[in-house]
């Protein structure tokens, strides 16, 4: 395991874009054609893009995948989707079509053995999204909190053979306000396995902040809004962190 950097590219509509603590009426649209920010990704060193399909999240079947299955084909680049996997169709039509890993998030809540057998099936190929709202998870596009806390969700699938998680905290979420590094840091210790952290980050000392606890499980970061907003390239954070 290395320590890894994850570009993020949210779409809607087909656009590029950014809510501000998952909320779908505040939208900023940063770029027409995923696929053209992806490249640009790639063209500053990315080995890997994460890509969210906000529609598919909020309707629950996939809406935006031609982009994700593009980026995965044409840039030989390891890409990561989540938002809209309901069912194992979804999960094999992208893993069939070159996508490295695809995220299952709501559906670990309401239908916990279905996603245990996808991990069984599947293996390294399913990450488990936790998105977390003051430590309970929170699903279907953020728009409703259960009553699981995110710590639990993790030590049931870890146990059951995850070796992902990528673990949001809704509340640092496109805030450019530092990540939760407490939550991530505990999640990775609990479970034992990989955590990729989101939300938050705003600045390379966030990025050296969760390289420091890499060794305690924390694999990586995604990087959403700091890039669109200019914070620091994606190619200054990569010489920043490896």
């Amino acid at each position: 395991m290395t320590f890894t950097l994850y570009p993020a590219i949210d779409m809607r509509g087909g656009k590029c874009v950014r809510l501000l603590q998952g909320d779908y009426e505040k939208e900023t649209i940063y770029g027409d054609s995923p696929f053209d920010m992806a490249k640009s990704f790639v063209e500053q060193g990315a080995k890997w893009i994460h890509m969210v399909d906000l529609d598919g999240a909020k309707d629950g079947k996939r809406v935006n995948d031609q982009f994700v299955i593009e980026a995965a084909k044409k840039l030989g680049v390891h890409v990561q989707i989540g938002g809209g996997i309901r069912q194992e169709a979804d999960i094999v039509h992208y893993l069939e079509n070159g996508v490295t890993r695809v995220i299952i998030g709501s559906i670990a809540v309401s239908q916990p053995d279905f996603a245990m057998e996808m991990i069984r099936k599947y293996g390294d190929g399913i990450a488990i999204g936790i998105d977390a709202k003051n430590g309970y998870v929170a699903t279907h596009g953020w728009l409703s909190t259960s009553e699981v806390k995110a710590v639990e969700l993790g030590k049931r699938f870890a146990d059951a053979g995850a070796e992902t998680f990528i673990f949001t905290d809704i509340a640092t979420d496109g805030m450019l306000s530092g990540p939760n590094v407490e939550a991530i840091e505990e999640l990775a210790i609990v479970t034992k396995k990989e955590v990729i952290a989101s939300g938050g980050v705003s600045s390379m000392e966030d990025l050296n902040r969760l390289k420091e606890i890499y060794v305690k499980g924390v694999g990586g970061a995604i990087i959403g809004k700091a890039l669109y907003e200019k914070k620091f390239t994606l190619q200054e954070a990569l010489e920043q962190v490896y």
